[in-house]
């Protein structure tokens, strides 16, 4: 019975060796992985802190870029409100209209309304020297224009054949609104005219209203004509020609009928 009991316990004893050393040679291994896993942390750690430093690099760029605008914001509200205020001291006129004409004074002796005619006169003189040459020849053409017409009216009233063809080119037309032509040349004309004249008893125009631009003579005509009696006008009418004059004869008319 004493054997049994005795080799039962060394087989006990046996499995109690092994079981230690099996504990003995886990440890070591489980030892060594946590080694291993506390030497990788460090790169880990390295890893993680690098996107914060980044971080704080840029918000601190932010933050500086954010202050450099905001200086220059202020130095150029601080230059404009210097230029602003310089201007404001430099130009002190007032806007135009703004103020009150004084009243002219009156001359009030005979010298000095002599001397404020002469100086009118000046003006007047200062103002036509200052027409350009374009207009003064306009000028000039309005009114030799305008004279021929004249000298025409009269011998068309005075029924002065010759006096009236006179003031005519050779190869003047004659029109109707807006371009038909009536005839052309003097012989037509002194045809037409010459009858007309020897004709009526009275022929008298009158000009309601003229307009002289240059080389052109717009007349609004009333005619008057006596057929029977010189003193007994039995026709009136009104109407409209333009007469054209090159050196000082009437080119083209046309009538408005």
């Amino acid at each position: 019975m004493k054997p049994l009991f005795f080799a039962i316990s060394l087989l006990f004893s046996w499995q109690s060796i092994a079981s230690d050393e099996t504990v003995e040679q886990v440890q070591p291994q489980t030892s060594n992985e946590q080694k291993a896993e506390k030497k990788d942390l460090p790169s880990l750690e390295f890893i993680e802190e690098k996107p914060a430093t980044e971080q704080k690099s840029a918000s601190e760029t932010e933050t500086a870029k954010a202050t450099a605008e905001k200086t220059q914001s202020s130095d150029e509200q601080k230059a404009t409100a210097e230029a602003l205020k310089a201007v404001a001291e430099v130009d002190d006129s007032k806007v135009l209209g703004t103020q009150t004409p004084a009243p002219a004074e009156q001359p009030k002796t005979v010298a000095e309304k002599q001397q404020a005619v002469a100086e009118a006169e000046k003006a007047v003189n200062q103002a036509k020297e200052a027409l350009t040459a374009k207009q003064q020849e306009k000028a000039r053409q309005s009114r030799e224009s305008m004279a021929v017409i004249e000298q025409l009216i009269a011998a068309y009233n005075a029924r002065n054949i010759d006096a009236f063809i006179k003031m005519y080119d050779e190869n003047v037309e004659f029109y109707t609104f807006p371009n038909e032509l009536m005839f052309k040349g003097k012989e037509k004309l002194i045809a037409r005219y010459g009858i007309m004249f020897k004709k009526l008893k009275c022929i008298k125009s009158s000009p309601i209203k003229r307009i002289v631009l240059g080389n052109i003579v717009i007349d609004h005509e009333l005619s008057e004509t006596c057929s029977q009696d010189p003193k007994v006008v039995d026709k009136r009418s009104e109407f409209v020609t333009s007469y054209k004059i090159e050196n000082g004869k009437i080119t083209k008319v046309l009538f408005f009928r």
